[in-house]
């Protein structure tokens, strides 16, 4: 049985990977946004719930992931739901990575489309699945670029060609990513100086995890954006977000993208981490980023590693199926954190 728990201990399983969330220039903003906008937007945005602050932040946003336009949303689930389901149809084939998040196969799922699974980051599979459905007139690969559970990057530079090889759309969810990667923290997409990245077609940030705040946007080209302002329902039958989160939002990009320093300590943290749970015979997958998981043999073993560790002052969550396919123990790691707790946390484990 699920059970909600408080924060305790250190935290090694939020998704508060630059410690944004308690940022005094944020917690400020929102102070700032509330007594400039008030408590809450009280409408659709599209009714009387829009405020001039939510475009500005959408323009932040475009700026920094090299986009045409962006349209801020509630939060990631609500960007990709109402995002998937309004632009794909039952005319669509969707290829989609086995391990993509709950929020991105629901959207496929809504949108009554063809689904079609690939072996997860395995493009030559993905390539033999779209020659399979070659013939099908609409086309659209949705995977995340950071997944969620197993802290690996998947191949943008790939996913682009065979995007432009077999005529497909491509949708890529950046919600673990941005803030961490790339040129000032704009996501993987543009991590390895990609030229064609205005070519994914969708790409969904999240303020919710590196920004430290809420909500979702996702960019596009203007005509995209137009499209979804009309057709996404869960952005048009939404009350609109606080416009204080839009406002502390802005101070949000701003900061994550001087951050050069919290990204190295977080990759180098990150690595000796994964390194130092290897050593000692712990299974971690491929993980190559702030997420790294301690794959285990069973529930009953996640559970009690995650009842030790919290006895000892460090939060860390089992995670079981069905949310994964194997029980682990999902590590979360902030550049917050120090050394010397790491390797406290590797003793336990090891004793474990």
């Amino acid at each position: 049985m699920r059970v909600l728990d408080p924060p305790s201990g250190l935290d090694l399983c939020s998704n508060d990977y630059l410690g944004l969330s308690s940022h005094p220039q944020i917690i400020q903003a929102l102070k700032e946004g509330i007594d400039i906008y008030g408590a809450g937007s009280t409408a659709s945005r599209l009714v009387r719930g829009h405020r001039t602050v939510f475009e500005e932040l959408e323009n932040d946003f475009s700026n920094w992931v090299h986009s045409e336009d962006s349209l801020f949303f509630a939060n990631g689930y609500a960007a990709n739901l109402g995002t998937i389901s309004c632009v794909a149809d039952p005319s669509y084939t969707i290829f989609c990575d086995r391990k993509n998040h709950a929020s991105l196969m629901d959207g496929v799922r809504l949108s009554g489309a063809k689904k079609v699974y690939y072996k997860h980051s395995d493009l030559n599979d993905l390539e033999d699945c779209l020659k399979k459905y070659s013939g099908t007139k609409h086309k659209m690969i949705v995977t995340e670029s950071v997944f969620s559970m197993d802290g690996d990057k998947t191949d943008v530079r790939g996913l682009l060609d065979l995007k432009e090889k077999y005529g497909a759309l491509l949708y890529l969810d950046e919600a673990h990513a941005i803030g961490l990667f790339g040129k000032e923290g704009s996501g993987v997409s543009l991590e390895e100086n990609i030229s064609n990245t205005s070519e994914i077609d969708f790409r969904m940030s999240t303020l919710g995890k590196a920004l430290g705040l809420e909500g979702a946007v996702i960019s596009t080209t203007k005509d995209a954006r137009k499209y979804l302002l009309h057709s996404a329902r869960t952005f048009v039958f939404s009350t609109g977000p606080l416009p204080a989160i839009a406002h502390a939002g802005r101070i949000a990009i701003r900061l994550a993208r001087q951050m050069d320093h919290e990204r190295k300590i977080l990759a180098e943290n990150s690595e000796f981490f994964r390194d130092s749970l290897r050593q000692i015979g712990r299974d971690t997958g491929n993980s190559n980023t702030q997420i790294v998981p301690i794959l285990l043999g069973s529930e009953e073993e996640a559970l009690e590693l995650s009842s030790r560790l919290n006895q000892n002052g460090f939060q860390a969550k089992a995670i079981r199926p069905p949310t994964v396919d194997i029980s682990r123990i999902r590590v979360s790691l902030n550049s917050k954190i120090q050394r010397k707790d790491l390797e406290k946390f590797i003793q336990l484990v090891r004793e474990n």
